[in-house]
């Protein structure tokens, strides 16, 4: 992906209400889809939408914008459903709850990303394994390399669905509350409650003997010193 490359609204990507808030440039995708480690998979089955939470990868360097990697059984309904029909994936970080002086103008800090595509199923056996890598390295970076890697049998048991970052938006809020200027003098406080992910110190499991490995520690760290303003 080249980050400084706009990104190109379309009918499905174009910000009808609050467009000040609309990232211009890739960059800004590329920041939301990395700090984040869970997404929504929305697609549509048996003429229903089905919206799931689901963790994911991303390769900046696969493809013209980059892309997406999703897995699940091979017997799941909205993988098997996907390829085939476009597909909406969201993204989102909550960094603050905005309390104004009135009820209407209350609000939540956030950012947000929204990718429409057709997914592709993965059937080469390398992009395979990279993509699931990718997913799990997403997760706890470097992880993939400190644990046994997937079996033949648990690949033939296994999906995984490529998405491009082609079609994407993203919209984003920070600041103040923004109270009517008849309000300004009301006696009610007004401000906001910063909101972040903390990773708790790792738990070893009861049947391992073996020291917390420094990769771990890291992930631990890192989530524990991320400070989002809101």
């Amino acid at each position: 992906m080249t980050t400084t490359t706009p990104l190109s609204p379309t009918d499905r990507t174009k910000l009808r209400r609050e467009k000040e808030r609309a990232a211009i440039d890739r960059a800004a995708l590329a920041e939301v889809l990395l700090a984040g480690m869970f997404c929504h998979l929305g697609v549509v089955i048996d003429g229903a939408p089905l919206v799931l939470p689901t963790a994911y990868g991303v390769d900046l360097d696969e493809g013209a914008d980059g892309t997406l990697y999703l897995h699940g059984s091979v017997a799941a309904r909205s993988v098997v459903a996907s390829p085939g029909q476009t597909i909406c994936v969201t993204v989102t970080h909550a960094d603050g709850l905005v309390l104004a002086r009135s009820a209407f103008h209350h609000s939540v800090n956030y950012r947000s990303a929204v990718i429409f595509g057709l997914p592709r199923l993965v059937t080469d056996p390398d992009e395979k394994l990279h993509g699931l890598n990718r997913i799990v390295d997403h997760l706890v970076p470097g992880r993939s390399t400190a644990v046994r890697p997937p079996s033949r049998k648990e690949l033939a048991k296994t999906s995984v669905l490529a998405l491009d970052l082609t079609e994407a938006s993203v919209k984003t809020r920070a600041g103040a509350a923004n109270d009517d200027e008849e309000d300004l003098d009301l006696p009610y406080w007004t401000g906001v409650i910063p909101l972040r992910v903390v990773a708790e110190e790792p738990i070893t499991n009861p049947d391992c003997t073996l020291a917390i490995p420094t990769h771990i520690r890291n992930r631990a760290d890192q989530l524990s010193a991320a400070v989002v303003t809101g």
